[in-house]
Formats: C-alpha cells, structure tokens, sequence
C-alpha cells in the first residue's frame, strides 16, 4: 500500500487531559494523593471490631486497609516513575501514565467499597474514623490528579479530545513498546520465578480470604491492579521471557502450583483449588473441542460425567451395582476409556452436523446422558446408577501405600486430604497441558486449526475434516473423563445433578464453555484462568447467589466490549477482533497462518 494513500495511520490531535492542569502539577497530585491513601491505612478505619477484619487498631494494617496499602503503593510507584528517578524506569517500559490511572481507580474503587461497607454494616457515615476519610481523599485526590496526566499516545483520526470515558478506554487499549534489552539468562530465570513467585501469593492470598468483604475488595484491586501492570508493559516482558525459556517456565509454573497447598492452613480452601483444577482441567479438554477445532459443544459436562460414573462403579463403593474394586490406575483408565467411547459414539452420527446445528445436537445429547443416569435406577430401567442418589460412599483412593484420604505430614506441614487430592489433580492436568500442547503444534493441531477457520477451504486442499473433528471429540472427552475419575472420590459421591448443562455451581457444560471463552480460546493459560475465575469467585461469594447470572451477563457484557479475544489471546484472535494500531504486533513477525494482509492492514 502506498505510504500517501494509507488511511489507517493515526492522527495526530492533541491529547488534552480530562482535567485541564499542567503535567507537572498532576503528577505531584497525584503522588500526594496516594502517599496521603497510604498513610491512612496505619490510622483506624472504624470504632469497633463489628466489622470484620479488625480496622480499629492505628499503625497496623488490616482486611480491607491492606488491599488499599497494596493499591496505594503501586499508584505510587507508577506516578514517581514518571520523573524519571534512577531505579523507577523499568516498572512502566509501556507507557508512564496509562498504569496511573489504573492504579489509582483501583485503590479509589476499594477504599470507596470499604468505607461503603462499613457504613452500610454498621448504620452510617458516623461509624468511620478519620484513617478512612484521609484514605478515601487521598485516593480521590490522586484519580483527579492521575486523569491530568496527558495520554500516552495520540489517539486515532475517529477519536475527539478524550472525555472521562474515552479516556480510560484508552488507558485499558494503547499498545505497547517494543522488544527490550536482553538480559543475562540468569536474570531472565530470577525474573520468571519473581513472577510465578508473585503469582502464587496473589492466587493463594485471593482463595484465603475468610469474608466476602474483603474478597470483594481484593477482586476490585487485583482487576485494577493486573491491568495497570499490563498497561505498564511488564506483563509483555514478563511474557517474552517465559516465550524464551519455555521449559524454565513450565518447570516454575508446575513449582508454583505444588507450593500451593502448603500456603493454606485451612482445608477448605484447599478443596476450592482442587475443585478448581479439576474444573480447569475439564475446560482445557473443551479447548481442543472449541479452541482448536472450532465444534461448538453445550453437552461437554456430560464426558465428566462418564468419567466420573465409571470411575464410581468400579472404586469399590458399597452402593455400586457391579460390586467391583478396581486399583487407581484400572479406575483412571476404566474413566478415561468409558468417556472416549462415549465421545466417539457420539460424534459419529453428529459430526457431519455444523455450527448451529451441531451445538443443538451436542446439547440434546448431554441432556439424554443426565436423564439417562436418572432413569437407570431399578424402576424406569436397568439398576446401574441408583437414579437420583447416585452412588455415595466413593473410598479415598490408595496410591502405593499413600492413602490420600488421611493427613500426611510433609516437611513440617500437615498436608490435609484436600490437598492430596490437590496434588494428585495438578499432576492430571500437567498431563493434559502436555497433551493439548503437542496436539496444538502438530500437524493435526494445524489442520483442527484450518477447519476451525474454514471448513470448506481445509477440505479443498485435502484435511479429511470428519475424521479429524471425531478425533477432536474423542480426545476432549478422554481428558474431561480423565478428570472425571478424579472429581469422583474428591467429591464423595456423583449424581446426575452434578452434569447440567447451566446450573448456579459449575462444573456444568455453560460455565466450561464461558471459561474458555473468557480465557481465551486456542491457548493452554486461559483456560486454565477462566475457569479459576469462574469457579473460585461463586464459591467465595454464595451470599450473592441470587444475583450469580446477572453478575455473570454484565461481566461477559464488559469482556466483550473491552477484551473480545479472552484475557489470555494469541495474535491470530488479536488481529481478528482488533486493528493493527491497537495491538502489540510487530510488523517484521509473520502472521500466523489464516490471517491475511489486509487483517494486518487493520481492514
């Protein structure tokens, strides 16, 4: 294209900041601002320990005031970076103003949500104590302050001087810098493991918190915060390392999440993360379904099922109608088998089927298996499964004389069996990364990707479409009933409830198809994060059951808007919903195969 005639270049209007005050003195308002939420985080927030989280000691953060410290530190950080202090530039290498803003609504969000509910708890604005107000006006001194600061590049030729809206817009969508400076390799190593360090604190400090309000103050900072570093680009240097040294960070990744069970003293909170490993497993399974061969499948949950259901009858449960006792790794394969059968059966007859019709089909298809297991009680047909009961009573398993459902103690720390099941669990999905992995980069994964992009032409040049999506199918179902198997002993029992396709408590076949659209289809992390999300924010929150699908919309409402590719997108997603100006892409990186030039022209 001819560099006079290109109309997808960016203007160059001014940006003028919402709020019309010189860069200078913004960004010192901005730094007292949050110097000044800081410091009233060590005063007292309310008179009386009513509330929880024990806000009423001075000099000693607590609950809610340590999320606002967290908050109020980082906006600091950022704001200082900009004067350009010896030390301070590499924390925004993707742009000096744009974290600012994210940082400070995010401290602004959660100290607002505190001093509300306080208030609301404890009958009035008279309950909070002056460390609250310092807090709530330091954190609003500091957002003024932060949308002073000018924008960190112009906008595009449709965009007018930004309002409050735009603005931040902008914030959560300027693209980002380029390549760094190469590191020594073990720098780049230390860094990856800082990160994956940093990680499992986070992850570990979300599942520990004990009441919903503090849960909802650490969701609003985490969203805030993970954005505002995003948008400071260490994200995308964090993300080129572990790009670099791919098998260092898969080995810190598997040391992070084995660490895990050992961060909590409670065992319930252990069996969250169990739940939702198990729950991420089965959505990575979907991910080779929907994510790579592009078969839209609303009946997933029902391959958990078979899993679970063949792993229940042969684990030697007093209620299991055939009366045998399989030893772990029998079971696990009996699971895995039971449920690529099922798959293939399935598949077969449907999978001539496309789009709409074969989401039907698949959805009609995880009903029947869900009435099926109802029905096969004695009376409606043959006494398989118990109906409506299930088969209870579903003994710990034995590994090798390891008895997973007795507390061991390991290196000083008694290991509870939550999380046995934990660790059993992270070893199962380590399996299925591996296997979506090398699924994913050989030549089966290229030609599931064809089809995925269009059917039609794949077939032209030769990929045998059926057998490949059958191929998808079996596989998908295999790994769902090889979490099956497990999900069966965590849980005790299995009923044919647990297998719906919406219900208020996932795993069903709605939410797994939601995590991988909210992660991010196509890749191995976002999976995994959509269904950490999904699962652990209504297993913290069940006061707000009532409301759960509302929630739900209006998130999938703000995703669609803000980042319609998942949280975690590779660049063919990137460039199918967005123009080339708005990405992280580089012009001399190929594009990946299926995209096109004039994609790339951000046509």
């Amino acid at each position: 294209m001819d560099k006079t005639t290109d109309t997808t270049k960016v203007s160059t209007v001014p940006a003028t900041p919402i709020v019309p005050l010189p860069h200078a003195a913004a960004r010192a308002l901005t730094v007292a601002g949050s110097a000044l939420a800081l410091i009233g985080t060590f005063l007292a927030w309310t008179w009386t320990e009513e509330f929880p989280g024990n806000l009423t000691v001075t000099g000693y953060p607590g609950g809610l005031q340590v999320l606002t410290l967290v908050g109020a530190l980082l906006t600091l950080l950022f704001a200082l970076s900009g004067y350009g202090i010896r030390g301070l530039g590499w924390l925004t290498p993707g742009g000096k103003n744009s974290p600012v803003l994210l940082a400070a609504l995010g401290v602004f969000g959660t100290t607002g949500y505190a001093m509300g509910a306080i208030s609301q708890e404890l009958g009035g604005l008279v309950n909070l104590e002056p460390g609250a107000w310092v807090s709530g006006i330091g954190a609003l001194v500091a957002v003024i302050g932060a949308l002073g600061l000018p924008v960190d590049q112009p906008y595009g030729a449709g965009d007018p001087t930004p309002n409050l809206w735009g603005r931040i817009r902008h914030s959560l969508t300027a693209p980002e810098p380029g390549r760094a400076k190469d590191l020594p390799s073990w720098a780049e190593i230390l860094i990856i493991a800082a990160g994956f360090g940093v990680g499992l604190y986070v992850f570990a400090y979300g599942i520990g918190t004990e009441y919903s309000e503090l849960f909802i103050g650490f969701l609003i900072i985490a969203a805030f915060g993970f954005t505002a570093v995003t948008r400071a680009g260490l994200l995308k240097r964090l993300s080129s390392l572990t790009a670099k040294h791919r098998n260092v960070t898969m080995a810190a990744a598997f040391v992070a999440a084995i660490c895990f069970p050992f961060t909590q003293t409670n065992d319930q909170f252990a069996l969250i993360g169990a739940n939702i490993l198990i729950f991420a497993t089965v959505a990575l399974g979907l991910n080779v379904v929907v994510g790579l061969a592009g078969l839209l499948d609303l009946g997933y949950v029902a391959f958990l099922g078979v899993g679970a259901y063949a792993a229940a009858l042969v684990s030697g449960s007093p209620q299991s109608t055939i009366g045998v006792h399989f030893p772990f790794w029998a079971a696990v394969l009996t699971g895995a088998a039971a449920s690529l059968i099922f798959g293939v059966v399935i598949g077969a007859p449907t999978l001539r089927l496309r789009g709409d019709y074969l989401a039907i089909v698949t959805l009609g298809f995880g009903e029947i298996f869900r009435i099926t297991m109802n029905n096969l009680n004695g009376n409606s047909g043959p006494d398989v499964t118990n109906g409506s009961n299930g088969i209870p009573n579903i003994p710990d398993l034995e590994i090798l004389g390891f008895n997973l459902g007795l507390p061991h103690d390991v290196l000083g720390h008694e290991l509870t069996r939550s999380g046995n099941y934990y660790l059993l669990m992270l070893l199962f999905t380590a399996i299925v990364v591996m296997v979506f992995r090398r699924s994913a980069e050989s030549r089966i994964g290229r030609a599931w990707v064809a089809i995925r992009e269009d059917e039609t032409a794949a077939t032209a040049m030769g990929i045998n479409g059926f057998r490949l999506k059958l191929l998808a199918f079996a596989l998908g179902a295999s790994l769902a009933g090889l979490a099956g198997t497990v999900q069966a002993h965590v849980s005790y029992s299995v009923t044919p409830e647990q297998y719906q396709f919406a219900g208020s408590v996932p795993p069903n076949s709605a939410f797994l198809l939601a995590a991988v659209i909210l992660g991010g289809m196509g890749t191995i992390s976002g999976p995994l994060i959509g269904a950490a999300l999904l699962y652990l924010i209504p297993a913290k929150l069940q006061f707000m059951a009532e409301y759960q699908l509302l929630l739900f919309g209006i998130a999938l409402m703000f995703l669609m808007r803000f980042r319609p590719e998942g949280l975690v997108a590779d660049r063919r997603k990137q460039l199918e919903f967005h123009e080339t100006g708005q990405l992280d892409v580089p012009e001399d990186k190929p594009l990946p195969e299926g995209a096109t030039g004039v994609a790339k022209a951000g046509a």
